[in-house]
């Protein structure tokens, strides 16, 4: 979580009015790619770092709820310069989306809890972004604009694995047990 520097222990108390947390789309990271989620749907957590970022958004309603805090969670997807592979053009975050998501949730007035997508404006997109655009965000970015390289350089995933089929990719492997398409089954 970001917060204000503070010497108390618990910020709230030493004023804090507001915290962006950096969550993860690996809160939802066993939905299948052939679907398009927007921020309202069961967490499906594909790891225990996912679990634990599920957790922290529901911390922050908790905080927003009991003491009034405002509280934005940003599920970021994959923040670099450009993306890196087929998934990544679906979860890319430019480094400028990405700080204009962290001001709203610093200074937009209207905003108590929300949940959000750190996403670009990418065609490929699996998020529906509908909330982030309710309070003002407006990418400048699209991974579409280094697909042709990221086509050409990077070999096919293997359809065998469960990351293959879900948002989270990798996170989706690890201690995967059983068939690739119980994910599709839900």
């Amino acid at each position: 979580m970001f917060a204000a520097r503070s010497t108390c222990s618990r910020p709230r108390e030493a004023g804090v009015e507001r915290v962006v947390f950096a969550s993860s789309h690996h809160v939802v990271g066993y939905y299948p790619r052939t679907r398009r989620i927007g921020t309202h749907v069961l967490l499906r957590p594909d790891s225990r770092y996912g679990l634990t970022k599920g957790f922290g958004e529901q911390v922050g309603a908790m905080f927003a709820d009991k003491y009034g805090l405002r509280v934005l969670c940003i599920r970021i997807g994959y923040v670099d310069d450009k993306p890196v592979d087929r998934r990544r053009l679906s979860i890319w975050s430019s480094w400028r989306d990405l700080a204009q998501l962290v001001r709203i949730g610093l200074t937009h007035e209207d905003l108590r809890y929300a949940v959000v997508y750190g996403v670009s404006n990418n065609i490929r997109g699996f998020f529906d972004n509908d909330t982030a655009f309710k309070l003002g965000y407006r990418p400048q970015d699209d991974a579409e604009a280094h697909a042709a390289a990221v086509l050409a350089e990077v070999p096919a995933e293997d359809p065998s694995l469960v990351g293959t089929h879900a948002m989270g990719g990798w996170g989706a492997n690890n201690e995967y047990v059983g068939p690739v398409e119980r994910i599709y089954e839900w």
